[in-house]
């Protein structure tokens, strides 16, 4: 038991966090179209969007079975370290102050203004909610099939991994009816940088798995690949921060 949940934790946290991140962007752009478009068609814009990815997790799922596992985990790996990597960047860039954090309040009122320009009739459907949540559902949760297929299915964990995606969505469906507005205090950057540690470091261990490596601990060892990850990555927002205070004090000098 002990050995199956040291199995499926890493998958299971690694696809809640991914999938929580961007559930609370769709919720965004969810919201702006049900409140200046009406909530009927953003509403149905969103189930629609979620029911298409759900037939691509299944139809896809099935299909893994006759992918050789040695190259599923090397093709899964060699995504997710990708994928990771490129959250992991933005999540340093953003902590050292290279880049701007993001902000879902700002994102949206943004969304909602563009939608309240949009003109047209009042109708049982709206055409522009309705295609506003459909795309925004489709487009962020395109992101959470990725990571739960490529966590899951590598490990033959595709259930746990799903699980944790399912969990994130519901946690971020009840908090935006309680709450009613974007999820503009979560700190989705601190998110995003742990995403990015955990796909990176599973990204490490599955692609050892597939070129056929025997790592020491096992699945333990993906500890080790994040602790490694989360000592570079601080690192790097470090020497961001003092390049970047060197550079304001040269100035200031020249001045």
């Amino acid at each position: 038991m002990l050995l199956n949940f040291t199995h499926a934790a890493p998958a299971v946290l690694a696809a809640f966090l991914a999938s929580f991140v961007e559930f609370v962007e769709a919720l965004t752009i969810v919201l702006a179209a049900g409140l200046t478009r009406g909530w009927r068609s953003a509403l149905l814009g969103a189930a629609c969007g979620a029911l298409l990815l759900a037939a691509l997790v299944a139809g896809m799922g099935s299909s893994l079975r006759f992918i050789p596992l040695a190259f599923l985990q090397l093709a899964a790996g060699l995504l997710l370290l990708l994928f990771g990597m490129r959250w992991l960047q933005k999540a340093i860039l953003r902590a050292s102050g290279r880049l701007p954090v993001h902000d879902e309040e700002k994102i949206f009122a943004r969304q909602a203004q563009a939608l309240s320009r949009q003109a047209g009739a009042a109708a049982a459907i709206d055409a522009a909610g309705f295609l506003t949540s459909f795309k925004g559902v489709l487009i962020e949760g395109a992101e959470v099939v990725f990571v739960v297929l490529t966590v899951g299915a590598a490990g033959g964990l595709l259930l746990p991994a799903s699980v944790g995606a399912l969990s994130a969505g519901v946690v971020v469906m009840l908090l935006g009816i309680a709450l009613h507005r974007p999820l503009a205090k979560v700190p989705e950057n601190l998110l995003k940088f742990a995403v990015g540690l955990l796909l990176s470091s599973f990204g490490v261990f599955w692609i050892g798995e597939g070129a056929g490596v025997r790592w020491p601990g096992g699945d333990v060892m993906v500890l080790a690949f994040i602790a490694i990850f989360l000592f570079g990555a601080l690192a790097a927002v470090l020497l961001l921060k003092r390049s970047a205070r060197a550079a304001h004090v040269s100035s200031l000098l020249k001045e």
